[in-house]
């Protein structure tokens, strides 16, 4: 077969990166093809639009954030150009909810020029958190990533390619952004909120090289003078520790989210 898979992500503690690299490599190797990923999780590998034609598969992969795609990367998904590529939109959340992030992900894409044939939204450990979906994906997510690249193979080796859209579920028009509330029902604003630095830190400026959004001073981390959009990869990702969040709203919707969605299992679910 002369088509080619991609694998497409942005994913900040590495949940996202996991899934979409699974599914496009095992496809790939499902339809005998070449598999290329690409990801664009660091700013300097935004800077370009990706082109893409109509002998291409891309799997294109985003974390959840507030129930949609982050509003962060919405500019830069938009110059993506498909050209008639099959489109495969995943997306990663965190034990809650995936709510429209999904439809809202195979919307841009169909926008972006892609004919979208398969839809998944699969659980990964909470940015937020080490217990919140806590070692997801794990053997029983990948197991269901399988059965969900064989139904893709097999739609794309019959050539029984859905004419619209896939059907995948959530709300259209998409709505608002997840917004957490107080025990009195009062809106918890998180969005300036920022990592803060303890006395382990060494400045070896791991945290700074590594942010999605380049938003640690890489002269002095203690410092975030950009946008920090919550992904948590410094806090997760830091050799010392020496990150953390104390915002006290932050810390309410963590522990909350911990309580109310700790417990149960949320499960994946795939659309082809």
């Amino acid at each position: 077969m002369s088509k080619k898979v991609y694998g497409m992500y942005f994913s900040g503690t590495g949940t996202t990166k996991k899934m979409v690299t699974y599914i496009a490599s095992e496809l790939a190797k499902k339809l005998d093809c070449e598999y290329e990923p690409f990801d664009f999780t660091l700013p300097g590998t935004r800077k370009e639009p990706k082109v893409y034609g109509k002998d291409n598969i891309v799997v294109l992969g985003t974390p959840v954030i507030a129930g949609r795609v982050p509003n962060l990367l919405l500019k830069y998904l938009d110059t993506v150009e498909g050209n008639g590529a099959y489109g495969i939109p995943v997306v990663l959340f965190g034990n809650r909810n995936f709510d429209d992030a999904l439809i809202e992900l195979r919307n841009i894409m169909e926008k972006d020029g892609f004919h979208t044939i398969a839809g998944g939204a699969f659980v990964g450990e909470h940015s937020f958190s080490t217990t919140l979906g806590q070692g997801r994906p794990d053997e029983d997510d990948m197991a269901i990533a399988a059965q969900f690249v064989d139904k893709i193979a097999e739609k794309v080796i019959s050539g029984n390619i859905n004419k619209e859209p896939v059907y995948v579920k959530g709300e259209d028009p998409i709505r608002p952004y997840y917004t957490p509330r107080d025990r009195n029902g009062n809106g918890i604003d998180i969005r300036k909120v920022k990592p803060k630095t303890n006395d382990n830190c060494i400045n070896c400026g791991f945290c700074a090289a590594n942010c999605p959004l380049g938003a640690i001073d890489p002269n002095d981390v203690s410092q975030v003078p950009g946008t920090c959009m919550k992904c948590c990869k410094c806090i997760k990702m830091c050799p010392m520790g020496a990150k953390y969040i104390d915002d006290e709203g932050f810390v309410y919707h963590k522990t909350e989210l911990e309580e109310m969605y700790g417990v149960r299992r949320a499960e994946d679910e795939i659309f082809y």
